[in-house]
């Protein structure tokens, strides 16, 4: 997956979180037609907080750094010279990986409205915008928090998980397909609970899937995006 977002401010996106069971769905939004990898995104997380009863979870929007890994300065973070702002499918099971020990307790969902994808054939490059027309793509993600020892506030970062590419998506983009995860309620609650360890019950999505059509539009670049001729759909697997 190339590392773009389409982000927009509307009624579904805020619906979406009000049904997630967000109490404020307004902040922190980052919102942009072309958001790229090492940019601040918002992400939906599920925390464990004090509370005068007790331990419980708090489910939210947090402000993340697009790039798991991250290395301390003497300000703060900055992104890693490894490459993370996508985590690979097949290294979730993987203890030695970046993406193991996120996956087992720190899953977060991006919602988007739509992403961007480049397909390289030689040296030439085309690039494709995806949207969606009904309701946002719901990406599952990972995260990760860091404390630096001058700053009290801790600095969250995290990732796309990617899939191998789908078939329909293979000529706009043949290395990979982001992971999408399909509106269901005990899905959502089961991949935000830090609490929910049992990891290879989510082995079925990762397979990938459409769970909603896409309409796909070819740009000359994802910095101006100018149409350059029509723009289709492709339909869901459903």
């Amino acid at each position: 997956m190339c590392g773009r977002l389409n982000i927009t401010d509307d009624p579904w996106v805020t619906q979406i979180l009000l049904d997630f069971g967000i109490e404020n769905p307004y902040e922190p939004r980052h919102l942009g037609r072309f958001i790229r990898a090492t940019q601040e995104i918002s992400i939906v997380l599920e925390e464990k907080v004090k509370a005068t009863t007790g331990p419980m979870t708090q489910r939210r929007v947090q402000s993340a750094a697009w790039w798991l890994l991250q290395e301390a300065t003497a300000n703060g973070f900055q992104p890693s010279r490894y490459t993370s702002f996508n985590s690979r499918y097949d290294k979730l099971f993987v203890p030695s990986s970046a993406a193991y020990h996120p996956f087992q307790s720190s899953r977060c969902i991006i919602i988007a409205n739509g992403f961007g994808e480049t397909q390289e054939t030689g040296k030439v490059k085309r690039y494709f915008d995806f949207r969606t027309a009904h309701e946002p793509i719901l990406f599952a993600g990972l995260y990760r928090i860091w404390q630096h020892t001058h700053q009290h506030a801790p600095f969250y970062s995290c990732s796309i998980i990617t899939l191998p590419p789908h078939p329909k998506l293979q000529c706009y983009h043949d290395k990979a397909s982001p992971m999408m995860l399909p509106n269901d309620r005990d899905l959502i609650d089961a991949w935000l609970d830090p609490d929910f360890h049992h990891v290879e019950a989510f082995r079925p999505l990762l397979m990938p899937s459409l769970y909603q059509p896409l309409w796909v539009q070819e740009v000359d670049k994802p910095s101006t995006y100018q149409p350059i001729g029509a723009e289709h759909c492709i339909p869901s697997d459903n």
